[in-house]
């Protein structure tokens, strides 16, 4: 899913500890090799036109596979992919919807467009799946027995069609902390709407966009969710919706007033515990044509052994982006179509290779093994990286920290680094007393409504029980004033995040991304050497044992 324009984010897992290390002292990693003028040439490489936006299961993100485990080849990291190759296979299934859908609305109701007000894909893997059924508003769509919270109480929607607002409901004046209060939990996540609807039995599932509830504009659902969809092969007994949809807010109010009910009335009425789901009494229906393939697309994994194989540390950074955008009524001759992903995440990528010849330059062996892992189909819901997170290569309690990197800061240095999650691990602390060294703090996050901990590579870890850290954005830029960041912010997820226009610039400042790589670098190094791990605070929701690889 989506970047913001220097959005980076980092997962730390914690396991069981090492023996003592040897009497000589370790040298660290070689920070100085970590260079700007590095960072651009890999950036300009990946983000050019010629890899046609590093789709998955396309020649331009096998192109990228190949150069990245050329890289590591010439770093000196061993392959630690399938069969002896920096290569682990991600089955892939690809399917392509027919731009002519309609969704129907019953009783002479509206019909809602492809695209214009609608884009729809499904999770029933089959070239044509065909969906009906009554309309349910289900407010925020969220089961949280420990919020007392279950919006689909007292309703059956098997075979039926809910709608949901995205995020979370607004924490009252009288609980601040319900749902994280002002931070997006993953209850508030579309992925989790989709989940739980599935798992509720619904035919399918209807989100309405609004562009402060998602975080981003309609143009940003018309990007990604249209054209190739993917997703992992349909594990068997598996819930699936036929219908996965989101709808503009306009579309919505169409629908509801067409049942003769007023979409601000449910709104209001669903923010508060005990609401009921509200059958409309109208039902939808489309048909959804689509090209269905089983491909296979990539990870790329490398490893530096340690004195302690058993145990690693892993880099994660995912190298696809959205492709080549299909031809649109309207288009110039010359439009672009190329979504090159110069900075969401050609340059997580390229960071990710400037901190691995800082470690292949360290002059001796960590005692953990440090492992990176270009992961990909992230834009299409971290898949390359659910499926690592099912297939690593050591047990799952062994690993000491995943770093990740989705996007980097090209602005200038900072003062501050924000780490999500640092509340939620004794790690923290450790990395607060890393950023006083380097002369930095560890600061809030900005925008703690988007929900940046539960959108990167990172967080299928996470959902396994293992610890993280997330590199958010940073706030205090130094010789900026304060509202510099928030309006650099808002314009890239405006005009440019997942659209053809994230293209390589050659006026970037890379000071603050060698910056941000250094302090990466030396917290992972010593993260791999420190015979004792942090662990997550009792009583957070991820802390719970982890379970071991399959």
């Amino acid at each position: 899913m989506r970047s913001p324009w220097f959005t980076a984010a980092v997962a730390v897992c914690l396991g069981a500890g090492v023996a003592a290390q040897a009497q000589a002292p370790r040298r660290g990693p070689a920070l100085d090799e970590i260079r700007g003028a590095h960072i651009a040439a890999h950036m300009k490489f990946l983000s050019h036109d010629l890899l046609e936006g590093r789709a998955p299961s396309t020649r331009g993100g096998q192109l990228a596979a190949e150069y990245l485990a050329g890289q590591l080849a010439l770093l000196g990291f061993a392959p630690a992919g399938d069969g002896g190759t920096y290569f682990q296979n991600v089955p892939i299934v690809e399917s392509v919807v027919d731009p002519s859908f309609t969704l129907a609305v019953s009783g002479n109701g509206p019909t809602l467009k492809y695209l214009e007000d609608v884009v729809a894909f499904s999770g029933v893997q089959q070239p044509r799946v065909t969906v009906a059924g009554e309309v349910v508003f289900v407010g925020h769509g969220i089961v949280a027995p420990e919020f007392g919270w279950n919006d689909y109480e007292g309703i059956d929607v098997r075979g039926k069609i809910v709608l949901i607002m995205v995020n979370d409901p607004p924490a009252p004046a009288h609980e601040p902390q319900l749902f994280g209060g002002e931070a997006l939990t993953y209850y508030g996540r579309w992925t989790y709407k989709y989940e739980e609807a599935a798992r509720q039995g619904a035919a399918g599932a209807i989100l309405i966009h609004t562009t402060e509830s998602a975080t981003y504009p309609w143009q940003v659902v018309q990007s990604s969710w249209s054209g190739t969809q993917y997703s992992l092969p349909a594990a068997a007994g598996e819930p699936a919706l036929a219908l996965k949809a989101w709808v503009t807010e306009e579309a919505a109010r169409r629908l509801v007033r067409h049942a003769g009910r007023d979409l601000d009335a449910l709104r209001t009425a669903a923010l508060r515990r005990g609401a009921r789901p509200v059958a409309l009494g109208v039902s939808v229906a489309g048909t959804i044509s689509q090209k269905v393939a089983q491909k296979i697309s990539p990870n790329v994994v490398g490893v530096l052994k340690g004195t302690n194989p058993a145990q690693g540390v892993v880099y994660t950074s995912h190298y696809d982006h959205f492709g080549l955008r299909d031809p649109r009524p309207g288009d110039a001759p010359d439009a672009d179509r190329i979504f090159n992903g110069a900075q969401d995440n050609a340059a997580g990528v390229s960071g990710v290779l400037e901190v691995a010849q800082a470690f292949a330059r360290a002059g001796s062996a960590p005692a953990r093994s440090i492992y990176i892992v270009f992961t990909t189909a992230e834009e299409s819901g971290l898949l390359g990286a659910e499926y690592f997170a099912s297939h690593l290569p050591l047990a799952a309690d062994q690993w000491a920290a995943n770093i990740n990197i989705d996007g980097l800061n090209l602005v200038g240095p900072a003062r501050d680094i924000v780490l999500l999650g640092a509340d939620r691990s004794t790690l923290g602390a450790a990395a607060s007393a890393l950023a006083a060294e380097h002369r930095r703090v560890v600061g809030p996050d900005p925008e703690p409504g988007r929900g940046y901990f539960f959108r990167s590579d990172h967080f299928p870890l996470v959902k396994a029980g293992i610890p993280a850290l997330s590199v958010g954005e940073s706030n205090e830029f130094i010789g900026k004033d304060p509202g510099f960041a928030k309006k650099l912010r808002d314009e890239y997820n405006a005009k440019d995040y997942h659209q053809p226009s994230d293209e390589f610039r050659a006026d970037w400042d890379y000071t603050g991304a060698v910056q941000d790589l250094r302090l990466l670098a030396e917290l992972g190094w010593r993260v791999a050497n420190d015979p004792q791990m942090p662990a997550y605070h009792p009583g957070d929701q991820f802390a719970r044992p982890r379970a071991r690889t399959r």
